[in-house]
């Protein structure tokens, strides 16, 4: 495909009728850096004491130095400014896109918009959006044959949670910021820029996907900017420049390639809690299955609010985990287990000296109920392993060493996190991960980098066998296990001479100590950590 000429664009935040600050600033912009296409304005263009700037702009006696592009009210104060909803030309070289629709350009750009507040009432006053508005909008584009998204969406709000996964959004609480309905349409529309205002906050989000990784296709990531209002005193960035080609004339490769920074996509769970919500509501018993991969899953089926299930007068009981089919040697309660290797107990997990370890300070982190995998634990178990993994990185790391952990969830019953621990002056993190990629390779192993920001439960579903690897810098690395599978190869990859250098000690069996060592290297652990361990604190 041809290379095409990019677009060269300009997205501003709240202009508050600050006219010539904003078009002097964009003038002095394109006098260093040449022409730009467009500048799309978002939040409130309109400010109380607008009328005298905005007054020679109406008679052509000045006049903006590009096209610009603007949303519409978002007060009744300024309702006024827009007289028709469908959009229309305010002054020469300024437009009001409307309350909602696409618009697009010659190039073959596509930008996506909605004008006003969220409301709660049907139907919405003139510079609001509703519900309605939101589902009339999606429709339309949705409807699109091969839709695959838009460039642009454009919204004054911000969208509610789009902090998740993400970088700080400083003193914006993204949760409790912005509009729900702006999530939904944003995670519909899955726009490859979205700009938004309002919270007077300039504020740019790491990318985000748009598919889940390994089970769909790749898609184009998201980037949401949030820009602050024109001239404030506090220099925060109103004016964002990019330059964009437009989707539709990309080479698709290019298009949907992954910034090493993507995370997971923000709205995902509110989309799915949102769906579960309007079929209790309707009584309809959808089987939270439909959504592959179910971000709320952890903290088990919403119930009705009485405390009851649906047709039964009984009352909810805690879900206890599920029990082993047979003796297991790694559920704390059972007889089996060696009780001389366990190092530290807490609420949910516990840890324990691996038997016939790599190091005697290779340690298991490990539930104290019977579960399978990390994809089955629920919410409370998951917190205390993370708070288990945070403790054993600082350990570590005092040291002189970084952890690796990893887990086989492949002839196995009883979840295992393997947590060995390297010296910092051996090998570095990424000289690790390509050990274990060379060694995937070399035996035919589909060993694939799962985004830092993504989480298990969406690249695997409980029951699924599968190899998993943790870096202590987050990166992370996945294979789906669907035929043999070589039992020992996290051992094997890091007592390679690339690493540890113990190629003798890859298999347990052959590292054996007597019942006095293991106790020995046990208490000298438990000794060490001491200092680390939130158990003794809780």
């Amino acid at each position: 495909m041809a290379a095409v000429a990019p677009l060269r664009v300009l997205a501003c935040g709240d202009v508050e009728g600050r006219l010539e600050a904003l078009f002097g600033r964009v003038r002095a912009i394109q006098s260093k850096s040449g022409p730009f296409d467009m500048l799309l304005c978002v939040g409130n263009f309109f400010g109380s004491t607008s009328e005298a700037e905005w007054s020679e702009y109406c008679t052509g006696t000045k006049k903006a130095p590009i096209p610009t592009y603007v949303l519409g009210a978002n007060n009744q104060e300024t309702v006024s400014y827009f007289p028709d909803v469908s959009g229309c030309e305010l002054a020469e070289n300024i437009t009001y896109l409307g309350r909602r629709g696409l618009y697009s350009g010659a190039s073959g750009l596509q930008i996506a918009y909605l004008s006003g507040t969220e409301s709660q009432y049907e139907p919405a006053p003139a510079y609001s959006f509703s519900e309605k508005d939101v589902a009339e909008l999606k429709a339309f584009l949705l409807s699109t044959p091969n839709f695959k998204g838009v460039d642009i969406l454009l919204t004054s709000p911000w969208p509610r949670y789009v902090g998740t996964f993400a970088n700080s959004a400083g003193e914006i609480d993204t949760k409790k910021c912005g509009s729900k309905l702006i999530s939904d349409l944003a995670a519909s529309l899955k726009p490859r820029y979205h700009f938004a205002a309002l919270e007077k906050a300039y504020y740019e989000r790491l990318p985000y996907r748009n598919h889940t990784v390994l089970q769909e296709t790749p898609k184009h990531v998201s980037r949401f900017i949030a820009l602050a209002d024109v001239g404030n005193t506090s220099k925060k960035k109103y004016l964002y420049a990019f330059s964009i080609v437009p989707m539709s004339l990309m080479d698709p490769a290019e298009l949907v390639k992954q910034p090493q920074d993507t995370t997971e996509n923000p709205y995902r769970k509110s989309q799915k809690e949102a769906q579960k919500s309007k079929a209790f509501l309707c009584a309809e018993e959808e089987a939270a299955s439909q959504f592959f991969f179910n971000l709320s899953k952890r903290q088990g089926k919403k119930r009705p609010s009485d405390g009851k299930e649906r047709g039964n007068s009984q009352p909810k009981q805690a879900k206890k985990p599920p029990q082993p089919s047979g003796p297991c040697w790694f559920c704390l309660a059972s007889p089996e287990v060696e009780k001389h290797l366990v190092v530290s107990i807490g609420t949910h997990c516990y840890l324990a000296l691996a038997k016939g370890g790599l190091l005697p300070d290779h340690v298991l982190i490990l539930p104290i109920g019977h579960y399978q995998s990390v994809v089955d634990l629920p919410s409370e178990v998951v917190e205390e392993v993370t708070k288990y993994k945070s403790a054993l990185k600082e350990f570590f790391r005092s040291k002189g060493k970084r952890y690796v952990l990893f887990e086989r969830n492949y002839k196995s019953q009883h979840l295992q996190l393997q947590v060995i621990p390297v010296p910092l002056d051996r090998c570095t993190a990424e000289d690790i991960k390509e050990s274990f990629i060379a060694q995937a390779q070399k035996q035919n192993i589909e060993l694939l980098e799962i985004p830092e920001h993504s989480d298990i439960t969406q690249v695997a579903r409980s029951g699924t066998p599968y190899f998993y690897v943790e870096l202590d810098t987050g990166e992370k690395l996945f294979h789906r296990i669907r035929g043999p599978f070589p039992l020992h190869f996290g051992r094997a990859v890091l007592a390679s001479e690339a690493v540890l250098a113990i190629p003798h000690r890859a298999d347990w069996r052959r590292c054996a100590a007597e019942r006095a060592v293991e106790a020995a290297h046990a208490r000298f652990f438990r000794r060490d950590f001491q200092p680390f361990d939130f158990s003794l604190r809780d």
